[in-house]
């Protein structure tokens, strides 16, 4: 059995989950997710408590999705309640990025400014010129869009230009040395 799979999930004040079947539905404040999960995995939701069941003589695929599937309605109950973000960081010289609308314009050492559309449930922010936030309640979406932004421009290792998450650590390579 799974240990994450058995561990309850606790509901905030103001979030209600129901469950139909294979479809778990989550109301919050900042919005409503909805996810269908394998049928023989149970969910019930008792009080102010939700729990995922597997059964007892279960195969090995479907006890890796009851650990699956608790992670995933878990993190569906902070998305409604309190919502996900992603910071990035553009380092390089002229390179910056500015939010339009509902669009995020990307200045990165193309001969183009680079243009990204936020998906539905999706918002960006840009506290500085070089720093992006990606906040949205859905915490698959909201790590997918930031990838996707991190994957215009890769980060190079000798001057650490390009888009990077804010907690990530860049090894630096040594550049050339000069002739004796």
């Amino acid at each position: 059995m799974s240990r994450i799979g058995k561990k309850p999930i606790t509901i905030p004040a103001g979030v209600t989950v129901t469950v139909d079947g294979a479809t778990i539905k989550v109301v919050g404040a900042k919005g409503t997710l909805v996810r269908t999960i394998d049928a023989q995995i149970g969910c019930t939701v008792e009080g102010n408590v939700v729990t995922m069941t597997c059964p007892e003589k279960a195969s090995n695929d479907l006890q890796a999705k009851h650990g699956l599937y608790r992670a995933l309605v878990a993190n569906m109950v902070k998305g409604v309640s309190e919502g996900f973000k992603r910071n990035l960081i553009i380092n390089g010289v002229g390179y910056k990025a500015q939010v339009q609308g509902n669009k995020l314009v990307l200045n990165i050492g193309y001969s183009h400014p680079v243009e990204v559309i936020a998906p539905e449930g999706i918002t960006f922010e840009c506290p500085t010129l070089t720093d992006v936030v990606v906040s949205g309640i859905d915490k698959e979406l909201v790590g997918q869009v930031a990838a996707n932004i991190k994957a215009k421009r890769p980060v190079e290792p000798y001057h650490a230009y390009g888009v990077r998450y804010k907690e990530e650590v860049v090894i630096m390579k040594e550049g050339k040395k000069a002739g004796k």
